[in-house]
Parts: C-alpha cells; structure tokens; sequence
C-alpha cells in the first residue's frame, strides 16, 4: 500500500460472519467503493475456518485487484497467497515477520496508542502502523490515540498510518488531514446498509 495523497480506505472484517454470504456483502461494498485494502480478521483461531474464510474473501479482492491481509497468522497468509499481515502485537514480531514473508509481502503493525511502538514498528520494516481506537469506552484500560498523534505522526514520520477503531463521520473528517488510510469494519457491518454507511464515512473526508 503506498502513501496515498488524500486518506483511502482499509476494510476490516466483522470478528465472526457468514461465509454462504459475507463475501457477496463485501463485493457489493467494494464495487461500490474504492478500497486499498481488506483485513481478513476472524476472532477463530481454526486453521480450517481461517483457511476457507481467506479462500472465500481472495476470490472477491483479487478479482478487483485490492490486497488481502489476514490478521497474525503470518505462516497461514503464506501459505494461502495472501498478500501480507496484520500484526497486533506491536511492534514485537514486524522484523522477523518480514524477513519471513520477504520484501514484496504487506506487513502491517497495530500500535494502539504508542508512539514509540509505532516507530519501532517502522524501523522494524512494517509498511504502515495503525494507532486506535479513537474514542475513549469503558473497554480495556479506556486509552484512545488522540488526534494530536495523528498530527504529529503524519508532520514527522513516513510510515503510512491507519486510523481505526470507534470512527464517526465527525472523527474521520478531523482525521483526514492526518491520516493515510481509515481502518473501516463494524461501523459499516453493524448497520443495515453497509454501502450507505460507508458512502457517509468518505462523504465526510470533504
């Protein structure tokens, strides 16, 4: 994913859907919309839901040339031909992931609020870091990335950055000045119409 002039858009799937008929749901959203890139993030850890799912969801993307990653299971995205991963545990396993899967591969590190593993992550080769979520809730300890890290990530660093988690209309239209990609999932899965829900999240980037 190269940096982009103005934000683009990064789909997450939902922790759980239907395979019989999920991927019609994202084709629809993605002919409808142009996306940079899906993340493929089951909560399973079942090599063979994973393995179907990755299947399903690569036959949608690679028919409209949009780059498939799969959340942390950087053996499997291999093996599946994939085109990368999403790592969440920072910045921890960005430098052996990528000497694993080669320069050509996606390699992705989730850095929730730190900064510092944002540039560790970097360093460590990651194509893009992603910092969320963006609002505080009363899950995990309540931290949120804030918008003064985007600014500032986007003034000093050059690694392409995702904002993610808990967006409104109002957060991406602040965010967009500072953001190369806005990490997209329950927000639009979650409502009744995900295309209408996603064209209201770009309308927004204006």
């Amino acid at each position: 994913m190269d940096m982009p002039e103005q934000p683009q858009l990064y789909l997450i799937t939902p922790p759980e859907f239907e395979l019989s008929s999920f991927p019609d749901v994202l084709a629809s959203v993605l002919d409808a919309h142009e996306v940079a890139c899906v993340r493929l993030s089951l909560s399973t850890k079942d090599e063979d839901r994973l393995s179907r799912a990755a299947d399903a969801l690569r036959e949608v993307t690679h028919a409209r040339d949009i780059a498939l990653v799969l959340s942390d299971h950087s053996v499997l995205a291999d093996r599946l031909g994939l085109d990368g991963v999403h790592l969440t545990d920072a910045a921890r396993s960005v430098r052996e992931t990528r000497k694993a899967l080669g320069a050509e591969a996606i390699v992705g590190s989730y850095c929730a609020t730190s900064r510092h593993d944002g540039m560790t992550a970097g360093e460590a080769g990651a194509d893009y870091v992603s910092f969320g979520p963006l609002r505080a809730s009363a899950l995990g300890d309540g931290s949120f990335a804030p918008l003064d890290l985007f600014q500032w990530w986007s003034e000093v660093i050059e690694v392409p950055v995702v904002a993610e988690g808990d967006l409104t209309a109002d957060m991406v239209a602040q965010l967009a000045p500072h953001t190369d990609f806005f990490g997209i999932g329950s927000e639009i899965w979650d409502a009744d119409a995900p295309v209408k829900a996603l064209g209201a999240l770009t309308s927004a980037m204006a």
